[in-house]
């Protein structure tokens, strides 16, 4: 029993410790990329600003720097690129406009299958902002952002990284 009780909070602590801040780089993060990996061409530094444009306000005059800043509490659960594998939460590209708990390669909770929303901007705020307020029960585990700011700078540059090119 007395064990139980020691683990119960190392365990939990230990699990939640991989969601918030960039963790420490390995050396292969560091080293340069293999002469035969192939190039993953995103968008420009244009392209980003003109997409920027094009949200709606307040998300169209974000910071998309500080955005990718606060995306670093985010990429120890989650990827962002087209195909990406899903981690502790799901892959997140194309993620606006989706219904939520409906991406078929991942295994969600009752809870957020159960919460018939679909990721927009709005949707997308209040559940970043405070995720088991928003949808009790949950498997993230993240406390939330409530900064309002850091919220609008991370939501613009999800769309504008996970939204998949107009052809």
């Amino acid at each position: 029993m007395r064990a139980a009780l020691f683990l119960a909070p190392l365990t939990l602590a230990l699990s939640l410790s991989g969601c918030g801040d960039k963790p420490a780089e390995t050396a292969s993060e560091t080293a340069a990329p293999q002469a035969n990996a192939p190039a993953v061409e995103g968008p420009s530094e244009a392209e980003k600003a003109a997409k920027l444009a094009t949200l709606p306000a307040p998300y169209n005059t974000a910071d998309l720097k500080a955005g990718e800043k606060a995306w670093i509490k985010c990429r120890s659960c989650h990827t962002l690129v087209e195909g990406g594998a899903n981690m502790v939460g799901p892959n997140l590209y194309g993620v606006f406009g989706r219904k939520s708990g409906s991406k078929a390669d991942y295994q969600y909770s009752d809870a957020m299958k159960g919460h018939n929303a679909v990721w927009d901007f709005a949707t997308l705020d209040d559940y970043i902002a405070h995720p088991q307020t928003t949808v009790p029960g949950t498997k993230m585990g993240f406390m939330g952002l409530k900064d309002e700011t850091e919220r609008h700078n991370l939501i613009a540059y999800l769309k504008v990284e996970t939204t998949p090119a107009q052809k």
